[in-house]
């Protein structure tokens, strides 16, 4: 579904996982799932993130993009969120995804902007607005994290992604 491109993480956190042996760039890139469904990640970092996903190859049996679909970039983009504000010392487990679908979308790409709700210390909550390319909003989504500790399987598991 096109040219797999990179997430704009701000240097500093990736030279943190990079010291990790984390590829922080091709581990976020939108993992398995979203790669499948065309997902690229345009810009990342605690306060904002953005990312892109095609309507073609997402849609429903009446040719409207899937509300799953919405849900999995609005996922996507949460965690990438939470997990940011997290750090290396923590990992971003979703725990509770709301989504209010307001509208169809037949063609075009779709774009998610994701921004904090509350950042605290063990859960992270983002607010996900899906619109189409108009401008209009299709999805409202809302994601919790919870941010759990970083444990050795946790860290070999991630590098492991990331080169693989």
């Amino acid at each position: 579904m096109g040219e797999q491109q990179h997430a704009k993480f701000p240097q500093e956190v990736i030279d943190e996982y990079a010291a990790l042996g984390v590829d922080l760039e091709a581990l976020f890139s939108a993992g398995h799932l979203g790669t499948r469904m065309g997902v690229q990640i345009l810009e990342a970092s605690a306060e904002r993130v953005v990312g892109t996903m095609p309507v073609e190859g997402n849609t429903q049996p009446y040719g409207l993009l899937h509300g799953g679909a919405s849900a999995v970039l609005a996922e996507t983009l949460g965690s990438l969120g939470s997990m940011l504000h997290g750090g290396v010392t923590k990992i971003a487990v979703g725990v509770d995804l709301n989504c209010t679908h307001h509208r169809g979308a037949r063609s075009g790409l779709v774009t998610g902007i994701a921004t904090p709700v509350h950042r605290g210390r063990s859960t992270a909550t983002y607010e996900i607005v899906i619109s189409d390319e108009t401008g209009k909003r299709v999805c409202s989504a809302r994601l919790t994290c919870l941010l759990r500790d970083v444990g050795p399987k946790d860290t070999e598991q991630a590098a492991g992604a990331a080169t693989g």
